[in-house]
């Protein structure tokens, strides 16, 4: 297997896709790679391409998706605020790779069994398929998507992310081989040699204990340890440092624990939720999730610090650091890395933030992606849908993962 990533800049889209493709077809010494992922800044959203002739041309491309994007990262940079492309390929010898396009109308139902979604899919169980992702953010319900693919396939990874770019229906696109549709969701099934490990950063940490949600209704938070929610901070917030006292008020989130039966949870095994309100006159609080008695949950505080050091925290804890610390790491590993568009240089103050700590802990293997309006990953062993978090995915042949 054999990965490289690019970036180009250029006033023309179409020269820009050529030029990327001609330096990728250089870096790999002419192999023919079997997957491509093109990243398109908004910044060309006026102007038009023929990319799959292009890639075809330059590279005889096996199989193609993308998206636009705010941002795009690629040849060990994160590119904002301007027009560029990032195109990252692979050579992916004894992998299977099915590029697949879904619509809304052709979702299965909610309450039918996996058969509709291994129908859909055109993959069975057995061959232990991974799934990358790049949704339109308006047309269709990821959420519901992911989850489908959960049901489907037990024990398979989902990692991809939203397009972004664009704020309003059809403003965005989505491309699959030599089509381009603004709705519905594009991706990939890989299976075979491939191995693809998940290391999802959600930004946050925790403060204060794990706690037990006594009273729920809905995504209302009734009571926490025979407490409202309100009491709890309340009571939590003398013992903080100063700071964290401050990013209490304006930077708190609630964190839901996936496994039931983890009793000693640690930072990265909670779901993190947005709190969308809290209401000073009941102490009740109102979550981005479905909540119900019984559950634990803890809440949690993001920064940039905060969200920096998780980074390093999670991606030190992945396999892929461990192969990155031995000398002689294996060949043919790449990093997809889906990163939320809050991330970036407006969160860090700097750019290639993301890349530069992912070379750091797992080593200088190809990474591409993009600055997504929605993050797609596993947390607890099922896959959600994300915010101000980056999603990567460390994929190499099996010998060389898992």
């Amino acid at each position: 297997m054999k990965w490289t990533s690019v970036i180009q800049s250029s006033a023309s889209l179409e020269n820009a896709i050529t030029q990327a493709a001609r330096e990728a077809r250089e870096k790999l010494g002419g192999c023919v790679p079997d997957l491509g992922l093109l990243f398109v800044s908004s910044g060309f959203r006026a102007q038009k391409a023929d990319f799959w002739d292009i890639l075809k041309r330059e590279l005889n491309l096996r199989a193609l998706i993308g998206c636009t994007a705010a941002g795009v990262i690629g040849g060990g940079h994160e590119v904002e605020e301007r027009p560029a492309v990032s195109l990252t390929l692979a050579v992916m010898p004894n992998v299977t790779v099915r590029p697949f396009e879904i619509h809304q109308e052709s979702l299965p139902d909610a309450d039918g069994g996996p058969k509709p979604w291994r129908d859909l899919m055109g993959a069975s169980p057995e061959s232990k398929p991974s799934f990358l992702l790049l949704s339109d953010p308006f047309s269709i319900d990821a959420d519901a998507l992911v989850a489908g693919l959960d049901f489907a396939y037990p024990g398979s990874v989902t990692l991809g992310g939203l397009a972004s770019g664009g704020a309003a229906p059809n403003d965005n696109f989505l491309l699959i081989n030599d089509r381009i549709s603004s709705q519905g969701a594009v991706g990939v099934t890989l299976s075979g040699d491939v191995s693809v490990e998940a290391i999802v950063a959600q930004g946050c940490r925790p403060i204060g204990e794990a706690l037990a949600i006594t009273a729920a209704d809905g995504n209302i938070l009734i009571g926490v340890n025979n407490q409202t929610p309100l009491q709890y901070l309340q009571g939590l917030y003398d013992k903080l440092p100063q700071r964290d006292q401050e990013l209490l008020q304006n930077s708190l989130f609630l964190g839901v624990l996936m496994d039931a039966f983890n009793t000693e949870p640690k930072q990265g095994d909670f779901l993190v939720r947005n709190i969308l309100g809290l209401d000073q006159s009941n102490g009740l609080m109102a979550v981005g999730a479905m909540l119900r008695p019984g559950q634990k949950v803890q809440f949690h505080l993001r920064d940039s610090n905060t969200s920096r050091e998780d980074l390093q925290l999670m991606l030190s804890r992945s396999e892929a650091a461990k192969r990155g610390a031995v000398p002689g790491n294996p060949a043919g590993t790449g990093a997809l890395l889906f990163s939320c568009v809050g991330r970036g240089a407006r969160l860090y103050g700097e750019p290639d933030h993301d890349t530069g700590v992912l070379k750091s802990v797992v080593g200088d293997i190809p990474v591409g992606g993009f600055f997504c309006n929605g993050e797609i990953g596993p947390v607890g062993g099922r896959t959600h849908l994300h915010g101000y978090t980056s999603s990567i995915g460390v994929i190499g042949p099996r010998e060389s993962g898992s």
